[in-house]
């Protein structure tokens, strides 16, 4: 059994990003199961906490789910052009101590997609990834590429997916990046 970890960048409670992970959670793949899982509970990052009380339970829970993975899906909404705040921080807390890195990112596969209400489907959140996911040493996947745009004609007011097309595109991208993972 292949396990990803699917992470949503978003605290929004009808998010299309959470929308996307809950999908990914309900396909019936072989040999595939998904995991989502979200940065509630997660405080800014500050050496002074970490040093004084060290890492936040939530923080652990996150590290522990990327540790025992096979592979890893950044699911990113893209906040002005680029990656929100919230998740660059859950990863920054996740890199510490920064000993801990190669145990927890080296060479663990990894794969971005996203949903967005515009039209370019969160290219420059997922380009900006780039350099994060290479200075932890984790191992990008390039084949399969999924940017869901215009997202608001495509979930439910609740931030279900609805859309048929998009389902298949999703599927198929994570039996892709599964494949891939299980090498």
């Amino acid at each position: 059994m292949t396990h990803i970890l699917a992470i949503s960048g978003s605290l929004r409670k009808a998010s299309f990003n959470s929308g996307l992970v809950r999908a990914a959670e309900g396909l019936a793949l072989d040999g595939v199961q998904v995991t989502g899982m979200t940065l509630h509970g997660i405080p800014l990052y500050d050496a002074d906490v970490e040093a004084a009380e060290g890492i936040p339970a939530a923080v652990t829970a996150l590290k522990n789910a990327i540790r025992e993975a096979d592979g890893v899906l950044l699911v990113t909404p893209e906040y002005n052009n680029g990656i929100p705040g919230v998740f660059k921080n859950a990863v920054d807390w996740t890199s510490r101590p920064a000993s801990e890195i190669g145990d927890i990112f080296g060479g663990k596969p990894v794969a971005i997609i996203g949903a967005s209400l515009g039209g370019f489907g969160t290219i420059l959140s997922q380009n900006h990834w780039l350099p994060v996911i290479r200075t932890l040493g984790m191992r990008p996947w390039f084949d399969g590429r999924l940017m869901v745009s215009r997202a608001s004609g495509l979930f439910d007011e609740a931030g279900n997916l609805t859309d048929d097309e998009t389902r298949k595109r999703l599927r198929d991208f994570v039996a892709g990046f599964a494949a891939y993972a299980a090498l």
